[in-house]
């Protein structure tokens, strides 16, 4: 299916297009006026027209400050302005800042042509543009002496910076050779070696400003190895110059301020960047001192000496382990020999000497346990338990059982 596009995105597209074109973004355009309507918002509506066509026009109430004159129908002007399309209607206008009568044509043709040539040559790339320095110790200035431009530029300087030193190159910015003065001033500042260059003056008509559209200015501030901030006239005022130089300002006093540092502010930046690093140190130093103090710990118990003196604690206290195990081992082997002795005493054969009984031995020294194992007038030897006795047997009496229980009775043989 093809894709359908609505008519605003048409008309927004065909805007965006006038938009990217530089040509149509600031143009002067000749015609005779035409349907002029002022409205009671203060707009002016009217139409440029010429032999061939016309062209729609409008004048925004914020832009009438500098129209000198009142527009009327048949008058041959000249419109500064950029083309841009009413999405609303879906037509393309033109938007008018400045309008002039035609008398001032023939200039406005050679200033388009000069300013044509000029790009086509690469004198407005900005490539080749300087950055301005930041914090200049001597500042040049191009300008005529006795203006309020000179004044302007001398009481900001001082209110930023005092200790910046201005160099006054008094130029002639008007009339017949003021060209050639405004060159010549920048060729010496920039052989004196300044830091940066103003070149400019106060508001005018385009007459009055016409030194700075000349190409032997244009040139001057090209070939200059000082960075150049130029500052001609108003803010709406647009000269070769601007176009030229490495930065445009629009006006003296705004030149001042983008060249001048703000010594003031530049002290507390200074200041707040001491705190921010005494801070930023202390913190540091605070929390190598907390890593030294951990390392030193660290130190401490991997040292030989803490070992020592924790493999010596660790020896005390398995020797106490072991001295407290053999006493309870000793305690238990005394109890189990004291059990053992008493009852070895009950089986020791002194003992049982000790409490009347005696041991009987034949002549081979043999324990006689039965009667049957002597006879009479054997030699046998009683043991007691201080001694031995010898004796004979005389006579040997049998003890019968009668009764398996145990119970005995004597019979003499």
């Amino acid at each position: 299916m093809v894709q359908a596009y609505s008519v605003t995105q048409i008309n927004q597209y065909i805007k965006n297009l006038f938009i990217r074109d530089r040509v149509l973004n600031r143009i002067y355009i000749k015609g005779e006026v035409s349907n002029c309507k002022y409205h009671t918002s203060g707009h002016i509506y009217f139409t440029l027209k010429d032999a061939q066509g016309q062209l729609a026009c409008v004048m925004f109430a914020g832009q009438r400050r500098g129209l000198t004159f009142r527009l009327e129908e048949g008058q041959s002007v000249i419109v500064l302005g950029n083309i841009s399309v009413y999405e609303r209607d879906g037509k393309y206008q033109l938007y008018a800042n400045e309008i002039m009568l035609d008398g001032l044509g023939k200039l406005y043709e050679r200033y388009e042509k000069l300013k044509k040539d000029l790009e086509e040559e690469g004198l407005f790339d900005q490539s080749r543009k300087k950055e301005i320095p930041k914090f200049p110790k001597r500042i040049g200035v191009v300008t005529a002496a006795t203006g309020a431009a000179i004044q302007d530029i001398i009481n900001i300087s001082k209110r930023r910076n005092p200790y910046v030193q201005l160099i006054l190159y008094p130029a002639q910015v008007q009339g017949i050779g003021s060209a050639q003065s405004v060159a010549r001033g920048i060729k010496v500042l920039d052989e004196l070696g300044v830091d940066t260059i103003i070149v400019g003056r106060g508001g005018g008509s385009i007459e009055d400003l016409w030194a700075f559209n000349e190409e032997i200015v244009a040139r001057a501030i090209y070939y200059c190895k000082t960075p150049i901030i130029s500052a001609v006239g108003h803010e709406t005022d647009v000269t070769i110059a601007d176009f030229v130089a490495d930065l445009r300002a629009p006006t003296p006093s705004a030149a001042a301020e983008l060249a001048v540092n703000d010594y003031i502010n530049f002290l507390s930046t200074v200041h707040e960047y001491h705190r921010m690093l005494r801070k930023a140190m202390m913190q540091k130093v605070t929390y190598n001192r907390t890593r030294i103090d951990e390392f030193k710990l660290r130190m401490y118990y991997v040292s030989p000496m803490y070992q020592i003196k924790q493999k010596r604690q660790y020896l005390i206290e398995t020797e106490q382990k072991l001295q407290q195990r053999m006493n309870l081992k000793l305690k238990e082997k005394r109890h189990k020999l004291e059990l053992y002795i008493t009852k070895m005493e009950a089986l020791s054969p002194l003992s049982k000497l000790s409490k009347g009984y005696a041991l009987v031995t034949g002549e081979e020294n043999l324990p006689i346990q039965s009667i049957k194992k002597v006879k009479e007038k054997d030699l046998i030897t009683i043991s007691l338990l201080d001694g031995d006795i010898k004796a004979r047997v005389e006579e040997l009496n049998e003890i019968k059982r009668d009764k398996p229980d145990g119970d005995y009775s004597s019979q003499m043989q």
